[in-house]
């Protein structure tokens, strides 16, 4: 794909270092919350919590109450790992009548054939049950030392202050624009006057989006609890809201909902162990990819070109073999499914003093989820509907009650010589080529987090495509070029080529942290 962008600019987000707690997130906003959470005494839990909660608020394109995800934990007392999956699901009463086929292609990130309205894409038909909440919710109550009203009063204050526009917040707002006003509580919630907002060029001018009726929602969760959510008041507001706009999903859905604490999949790897989820994320997909590298990788000092290789061939692999679980036997309908997706999840890794990590992805599944609004809770809602194949038949066939396949992958690994992290991204199908990649980057060349989050990755997740760093060595290019359909691409934050990932890394009692250069609001912040 021809392109316009320098080929000398180069950024770089330095790794931090720390004896005390690190929070690696999307937002320096929401990690700096994190972080203050942690110097307050806070574990590495309470700082989940408040994280998670500031996300949704700042990045409300990526993540928040409406959406799911899952969370890979690690406690360091008990030398235990465990995970906290909170995906999202299908509401029971959802019927598949409602979703006949129409002529030609979905419109979105997957190549599913197309339902009429689009009702599985956008709007109230294409809402999943949520999942964030209880996630967060189970994860405060097993290891939290402080309250959850405290935890969720840091995004209530955000959100009582307003959404800030800067370029990033306008061109995520104006990628949505178009769906965005097709709702009424969306539109006043993202757009003015029905167009997305624009920062201001003077140095003490401001542009803020007012979320008002989500401030009300989290005032409530803080005090009445996550089960309010569920079982509660804004539990009835929210089935109030999507019965009103004729949605599948009601209260019985929410009052059902639970979290599951899981045993990890346990992926050995160079004598060290990679803890991932498992069944309905990319968990066993990533596993297959490292026991080809286990075989055909040999480590070294630096990546090159054979490595590169190695790389590719095992993205590849690895998803065939997903794709043949999902029902797709020629590849043909789900290859470059996400691939082609604006950013639309968010992940952060935590580590504190004492050695506890978390790797936390959370997602509406596109931008903006379905890009409806409620209106009396302010809450934008996923289209988890949209995971399903609207043909009846497969796998992964839309279905009551049924569980959403997803593309996440946060683990936690300990290598050979003891060094411990925490690692996810943001990005679809892209996500897994990213975590695989720095895991690898990381345990097989001995790098440290500063040169791992540097290192030029490739992408392999579309199909025959491979997708390569232009700051790839050029031996390694024309490797890559000779071996495979290659494409090169510029490292840069919209439209993304590759996945961004935030990591933390725990050396003794030293912490580390890092997250992805080309997300512009991202930073690791170090406890005070």
């Amino acid at each position: 794909m021809p392109d316009q962008l320098s080929n000398l600019q180069y950024v770089r987000k330095p790794a931090i270092h720390a004896k005390g707690g690190i929070v690696a997130a999307q937002s320096r906003i929401a990690a700096e919350i994190g972080a203050e959470v942690l110097a307050s005494g806070g574990d590495c839990i309470d700082a989940v919590v408040a994280t998670g909660f500031a996300l949704g608020v700042l990045e409300p394109w990526m993540s928040g109450m409406g959406g799911g995800g899952a969370m890979v934990l690690y406690r360091a007392r008990e030398n235990r790992t465990e995970v906290i999956d909170y995906g999202m699901r299908a509401p029971e009463s959802l019927r598949v009548e409602d979703y006949p086929l129409t002529d030609g292609v979905a419109s979105d990130i997957f190549p599913w054939a197309r339902v009429k309205g689009d009702r599985n894409l956008q709007g109230p038909g294409s809402i999943a049950v949520p999942g964030v909440v209880a996630g967060m919710d189970t994860a405060h109550q097993r290891y939290a030392r402080m309250p959850w009203k405290d935890l969720v009063a840091p995004s209530i204050k955000l959100a009582g202050e307003g959404l800030l526009v800067d370029w990033y917040a306008t061109v995520m707002i104006s990628s949505a624009a178009a769906d965005l006003r097709k709702y009424p509580a969306s539109a006043a919630a993202y757009l003015v006057d029905g167009l997305p907002p624009n920062p201001q060029w003077g140095i003490r001018s401001a542009v803020r989006l007012p979320q008002d009726r989500l401030k009300a929602s989290l005032a409530q969760l803080a005090a009445h609890g996550a089960r309010d959510f569920y079982r509660g008041d804004l539990a009835q507001t929210i089935a109030a809201d999507l019965r009103e706009a004729g949605g599948p999903l009601g209260a019985s859905d929410l009052a059902s909902f639970r979290a599951y604490v899981r045993e990890p999949l346990k992926i050995p790897y160079r004598n060290g162990t990679v803890f991932a989820t498992l069944e309905l994320t990319a968990g066993p997909t990533l596993a297959h990819a490292l026991s080809i590298l286990q075989n055909d990788l040999r480590p070294g000092n630096e990546p090159e070109a054979s490595h590169y290789t190695a790389y590719a061939h095992a993205i590849q692999s690895a998803y065939r073999e997903r794709l043949k679980g999902m029902g797709d036997a020629d590849g043909k309908r789900a290859l470059g499914a996400e691939a082609i997706a604006p950013a639309c999840t968010t992940h952060f890794s935590i580590v504190d003093r004492e050695g506890n990590m978390a790797a936390v992805t959370q997602t509406l599944l596109s931008s903006f989820g379905s890009r409806y609004v409620l209106p009396q809770s302010g809450i934008t809602m996923n289209n988890g509907i949209m995971w399903f194949d609207p043909v009846p038949g497969g796998p992964n066939s839309l279905a009551p009650g049924k569980r959403c396949l997803t593309n996440y992958t946060p683990v936690v690994a300990l290598t050979a010589n003891g060094r411990r992290l925490a690692l996810g991204a943001s990005g679809g199908r892209r996500i897994l080529p990213a975590v695989m990649q720095t895991l690898s980057f990381v345990i097989d060349f001995g790098m440290d987090l500063d040169a791992a989050i540097h290192q030029p990755r490739i992408d392999a997740s579309e199909g025959a495509v491979v997708i390569g760093d232009v700051r790839l060595k050029s031996e390694v290019r024309a490797a890559l070029r000779t071996a495979f359909d290659y494409e090169d691409a510029h490292v840069q934050t919209l439209p993304g080529k590759f996945a961004c990932p935030s990591i933390v890394l725990r050396q003794g009692e030293v912490n580390f942290g890092a997250v992805d250069p080309a997300q512009p609001w991202g930073d690791p912040v170090a406890e005070r």
